[in-house]
């Protein structure tokens, strides 16, 4: 393992992909320092739950702040020598971005390019950071590749991580920080986000109450494990060189449809289902092509969208006693 004894900057590590790759690393021997500022979002429970299993690694400690803060960040890289850094925190979700712009911009540009300016300045060579397969935006060819014109997003979140990579190339560029940006492509697991179907699916369904099924159900999604998605994040950790973009999609998208079947199946429950219009800044599909992740990552996916959706419910059903 390349990067047991290395000291990583992981931020948003107490999110849902920051919290899965921050514990991969330490069960790997590798040294975490996590950032997060546990905002309300969705709620800050459930990443003080994460937070608590992370604290439990000796080789763990946490930073608690706002990384749009210029003297916070100064703070975690004075006081720690990097090897690498992991940026994972964002304001995330494309339907928030609808009604709060302004945090997308304090989260995923200001606080970006803070860290970005911190590792210029502290001649740390390696920066991954968290992109999205909402860039493609409404992309008529699929599936979706890297190769891919990205210059058209529908959502605020979308051109927010955009800017990430145009920034990320450019200090590539100016200061030989090599660079690689993922586009994951909707996550799915244990201790998964309350703001996404998933959760919100297996709640409403749960308790017996209605869910909203956007576009009349036509809509497909390339759902993809958290522990594959973490994987891919350690090893481009393990790489080094260059400027990247690589997508980590499980490269099997299945329709709206049949991914409730699957949750209704194993909760053992029936949907109650309300269809209703596409909401603005949603896109009909996602599809991962990972020929040139596979090729120059050496990832590919393991877990079928059964399997996730399988050990997604037993970990809901255990944390929510249900």
């Amino acid at each position: 393992m390349g990067l047991k004894g290395k000291i990583i900057l992981v931020t948003g590590s107490a999110g849902f992909v920051g919290f899965h790759t921050a514990k991969k690393l330490l069960d790997d021997g590798a040294i975490v320092v996590g950032a997060d500022n546990f905002n309300d979002y969705y709620d800050p429970g459930l990443k003080e739950a994460r937070n608590k299993i992370l604290e439990g690694y000796p080789n763990y400690k946490i930073y608690r702040g706002d990384l749009s803060d210029p003297k916070f960040v100064e703070k975690i890289f004075t006081e720690n020598k990097f090897d690498k850094i992991c940026h994972l925190a964002a304001q995330a979700g494309v339907r928030y971005s609808l009604i709060n712009p302004q945090s997308y911009v304090k989260s995923n540009i200001v606080a970006f390019v803070n860290i970005l300016e911190a590792v210029r300045n502290n001649n740390i060579k390696d920066f991954v950071y968290a992109s999205s397969s909402s860039v493609y935006g409404n992309n008529k060819k699929v599936p979706f590749s890297v190769d891919d014109q990205v210059n058209e997003p529908i959502s605020l979140y979308a051109a927010t991580k955009k800017a990430d990579e145009l920034m990320a190339y450019t200090y590539h560029h100016l200061f030989g920080i090599n660079t690689t940006g993922l586009r994951f492509f909707t996550v799915i697991g244990p201790w998964g986000r309350p703001d996404m179907a998933p959760m919100i699916f297996a709640d409403s369904i749960g308790k017996g109450k209605e869910i909203k099924v956007f576009n009349f159900g036509k809509m497909r999604r390339d759902f993809t494990y958290v522990e594959d998605v973490a994987e891919g994040v350690i090893l481009s950790l393990e790489m080094v060189g260059g400027y990247h973009i690589f997508n980590l999609g499980n490269n099997k998208p299945v329709g709206l449809e049949y991914f409730i079947s699957c949750l209704e199946k194993e909760l053992g429950k029936k949907a109650m289902k309300k269809y209703t219009e596409i909401q603005p800044g949603d896109v009909l599909e996602t599809y991962a092509d990972i020929e040139y992740t596979e090729k120059n990552l050496g990832w590919k996916p393991k877990t079928s969208v059964e399997k996730a959706v399988n050990l997604f419910i037993d970990w809901y059903k255990e944390y929510f006693k249900i």
